[in-house]
């Protein structure tokens, strides 16, 4: 949600003037889109602000601005802890942002606007896309849970859907621009429907986009187990597109934890939607989040979280040991425990883990897949010669970009390069706990319109159009002046 919410922001910044900033200076803007979650984002933030400082002190008309869910929380908190930051804005108008840096700009003071309800469904703004051939799509944003641990239905309200002819158009426009692999967003994603009236809108969704000609892969996150009904694992199982790929927030196996959690189902219950979806899909791939050390945690609490995890067998999990949010119930409740305790249980959860993904993902061994080639995903991609991608069930694959010759033995370059949104057809050779390695050459590859895109966007850029630079710029304090002029660098985000 952050990410596609960033998107929206730098589409909203391009159509009022302002060019991503060149690597080697300072821009005139920085914008930060924070997430409120987990308390290291707290303390991310006010650090990348303070070793702003300097930068600002040198270029005083760079702006600086602070949106986002901490945003929305903290307000003129932001302001008071770092007085050089120049606009503060919310969940519910990042559509404001251009209007509030041209106000900060004119009146030479900070400006904090945070509204408490939505006013503009994100989804209608202008969107600068990371990905030619991938897309985040909104079907709602809020959410009507009230989980004791949970700060963000404070921050982003309640659920509001959108109309499914809108989300449709949304899908298709984005297909006609060379995308074939949406992924459908919501806080609560199969709660949609609640505003509309119709228990079955979020299987109905899934079915209407395995009708748009063009569009390969559907995914969507994150559902809630209360809300996971049949129809939408029917939904998944007979949907050529929708892909055989669930992540399912599990938290806590303890009944007792998810009662003290206020999430509205138990271990029972939560066990049965597992063995539903693969009785439908058996190759279906299953992720989940866990929180470790909520208050009261016991350690018979912790081993029935580990009971699940053993019985669910996930693909992977995201782990997280627990951390106090101010504002939400479980910040005020009795029994925190102990660092060491959450530290000691956080290591064995991340030990059994890793055994069963390595486990999992050693069954994909001989298994022939169709990898869409990805940009950026495979960190060592360059010094390996090898290309990275993710497979239907979305496991990321390295593989090898030669063709297998017609003996099959011998191998030669494809005569024109994979690129990302092209789509590989290989053998995987390899397994190990987060990735798969196919080394053999691939068997086929696909050129798509989605990679056609890609080089497309990537091809030699025209001249830069006049504006002003949105980028990170160089931090800390300046380099001491060389005898002779040196190039210098910065990092964009």
């Amino acid at each position: 949600m952050n990410v596609h919410d960033s998107e929206r922001l730098a589409g909203l910044l391009e159509d009022a003037g302002y060019v991503k900033a060149d690597q080697g200076g300072d821009p005139d803007l920085v914008v930060f889109n924070t997430c409120a979650v987990r308390e290291n984002a707290d303390n991310k933030l006010y650090g990348n602000l303070g070793q702003l400082a300097p930068a600002k002190t040198r270029q005083r008309d760079m702006q600086i601005a602070v949106g986002g869910c901490l945003a929305q929380k903290d307000r003129e908190t932001i302001v008071r802890k770092a007085p050089w930051v120049d606009v503060v804005f919310g969940t519910h108008n990042i559509g404001h942002l251009p209007a509030l840096l041209e106000r900060a700009r004119v009146e030479r003071k900070a400006q904090v606007e945070i509204l408490e309800s939505l006013e503009t469904f994100p989804s209608t703004l202008p969107t600068r896309r990371e990905s030619a051939y991938a897309a985040w799509v909104a079907i709602s944003v809020g959410c009507n849970n009230t989980c004791t641990f949970c700060i963000v239905p404070a921050l982003r309200g309640k659920e509001e859907d959108r109309r499914p002819g809108d989300v449709l158009a949304e899908v298709e426009a984005l297909v006609g621009e060379g995308v074939i692999e949406v992924t459908l967003l919501g806080q609560n994603v199969n709660a949609y429907g609640s505003d509309l009236g119709d228990r079955e809108a979020f299987s109905k969704l899934l079915r209407a986009c395995g009708q748009i000609e063009g569009l390969e892969r559907v995914r969507f996150t994150s559902p809630h187990p209360r809300d996971f009904t049949d129809d939408v694992i029917a939904a998944m199982a007979e949907t050529p597109n929708v892909m055989h790929q669930l992540h399912m927030p599990l938290q806590s196996g303890s009944d007792t934890v998810l009662r003290a959690m206020k999430r509205s189902y138990r271990q029972e219950r939560f066990l049965g939607i597992i063995k539903k979806v693969r009785e439908a899909m058996p190759d279906a791939a299953i992720s989940t989040d866990i929180i470790v050390g909520f208050p009261g945690e016991t350690d018979e609490d912790f081993e029935q979280t580990m009971h699940v995890v053993r019985e669910a067998r996930f693909t992977n999990a995201f782990t997280f040991q627990y951390s106090k949010r101010p504002g939400t119930p479980a910040a005020e409740m009795a029994d925190q425990v102990p660092k060491a305790v959450v530290q000691e249980r956080y290591e064995r959860l991340i030990a059994l883990q890793e055994e069963i993904s390595w486990g999992e993902n050693k069954k994909q061994v001989g298994r022939t897949l169709e990898i869409l080639v990805a940009e950026g995903e495979g960190k060592k991609d360059d010094k390996t010669d090898r290309l990275s991608g993710r497979a239907p069930d979305n496991r990321l694959v390295h593989f090898n970009p030669s063709l297998r010759g017609v003996d099959g033995k011998h191998s030669t370059r494809p005569a024109e390069p994979v690129r990302p949104g092209d789509v590989v057809t290989v053998e995987i050779t390899y397994a190990a706990p987060h990735h798969l390695l196919a080394e053999g050459p691939a068997l086929g590859v696909r050129r798509t319109r989605a990679g056609d895109a890609w080089e497309k966007r990537t091809a030699a850029p025209a001249a830069k159009p006049a504006g002003v630079m949105l980028g990170l710029p160089t931090i800390g304090a300046p380099a001491p002046q060389a005898a002779e002029p040196a190039g210098g660098c910065c990092s964009t985000d």
